[in-house]
């Protein structure tokens, strides 16, 4: 299968290339929650299938599969009873001869309502409750996407995506940061196979801190020993997904798809199945049975580590564990609901939410002529 070389330079050169800077390991982690129940659902395992407004997140070159009219996609969950909320929201527009597609996308991952006690003691000793006040620690991530199909015939489809990513985050009044990336992608359709590669973060997405200190509040601080913050600059380091699915045909109405995923990090070692310096391998696994294309089921599992067994403290022994999901979505004409219920950390320590989205085809002119 020939690709052009101009985009696999673009998805692993620059990541090669960038393999052995020095990053930080979890930076920016928000963005790897996930967007969308279909995709939270089946494991995070999206690169290779994603054809709807959330392929901004999972690979933009899955948005050139959207075609005739723009949709909206909106997701909401919570996490840890509700203290983090975590929304999405989406609206993609294909061109009029359905060879391209733009998207722009925002995410937001919070925790709201933050007691700030820095002057509940005043200075005799006493408390004094009225000095406590409310803040919020928000990130943001705004995506602005373009998807075009390079080929497009009966036996191969290869479709082309980008992301610009503008990431902010702030604590308060306290700290700010801004950073910019880009995510590159590619899906291949041969036969009965689908195949995805994506780049995120193939620049090294950046975010520069500043911090905003009152001299009462810096006093504060030094008198609780706590650190005072200074300018800053942390690197997210790029990582290559990869990714394989197929359809099998269970009757006339009924299939079952299977995708499997590698996430593959480049800064140094993780608690992962293959574990390497500076390369680590983070296999992914979901399915999906589609009922007559209105009703779906699906199951993922993913973040496979080695942890000490259950109430082994003598002998230390370490047994696999994995973060599983579980979920169903149901289409209506224009609207598909889908719902997942996931674990944000693992079987062993659940941390069980649910998820739900909602994806929206505005409707458009049925008698515009199709090219």
């Amino acid at each position: 299968m020939k690709v052009p070389k101009v985009y696999l330079y673009l998805l692993l050169i620059l990541i090669c290339g960038r393999a052995e800077a020095q990053f930080r390991k979890y930076s920016n982690e928000f963005l790897n929650i996930g967007a969308g129940a279909r995709g939270l659902a089946m494991g995070s395992s999206q690169v290779a299938t994603s054809d709807d407004g959330t392929a901004a997140y999972w690979n933009p070159a899955g948005l050139a599969n959207i075609k005739d009219n723009p949709q909206v996609n909106l997701m909401h969950s919570e996490y840890f009873a509700g203290i983090g909320k975590y929304d999405f929201v989406n609206i993609a527009i294909p061109s009029a001869n359905n060879k391209r597609t733009v998207a722009i996308t925002g995410l937001r991952f919070a925790v709201d309502d933050i007691m700030n006690t820095l002057f509940l003691v005043e200075p005799d000793g006493t408390i004094n409750y009225n000095n406590i006040q409310e803040f919020s620690s928000a990130d943001y991530a705004f995506l602005l996407s373009f998807a075009q199909k390079i080929k497009d015939t009966e036996k191969k489809k290869i479709n082309f995506g980008l992301n610009a990513k503008v990431i902010h985050r702030n604590v308060g009044k306290f700290a700010r940061a801004w950073g910019f990336g880009l995510d590159a992608g590619l899906q291949i359709v041969q036969n009965k196979w689908r195949f995805g590669i994506v780049g995120r973060d193939i620049t090294s997405t950046f975010n520069t801190w500043a911090f905003s200190f009152t001299e009462r509040e810096k006093e504060a601080l030094y008198l609780t020993n706590n650190d005072i913050p200074v300018k800053s600059t942390e690197m997210t380091a790029p990582r290559l997904v990869l990714g394989a699915a197929r359809e099998f045909k269970i009757s006339k109405k009924t299939s079952l798809l299977a995708e499997v995923n590698t996430d593959i990090t480049f800064d140094g070692k993780r608690n992962t199945v293959i574990v390497g310096d500076p390369v680590s391998v983070d296999p992914k696994i979901g399915l999906e049975c589609n009922v007559n294309d209105v009703f779906y089921i699906r199951a993922g599992i993913n973040n496979f580590q080695k942890a000490l067994a259950d109430g082994d403290t003598l002998n230390q022994k370490k047994v696999w564990i994995y973060q599983p999901s579980a979920g169903a979505g149901f289409k209506i004409q224009n609207v598909t609901i889908d719902y997942a219920f996931a674990n944000l950390a693992n079987q062993s320590n659940p941390l069980f939410t649910h998820v739900f989205s909602l994806r929206l085809v505005l409707a458009g002119d049925k008698n515009k002529k199709k090219k």
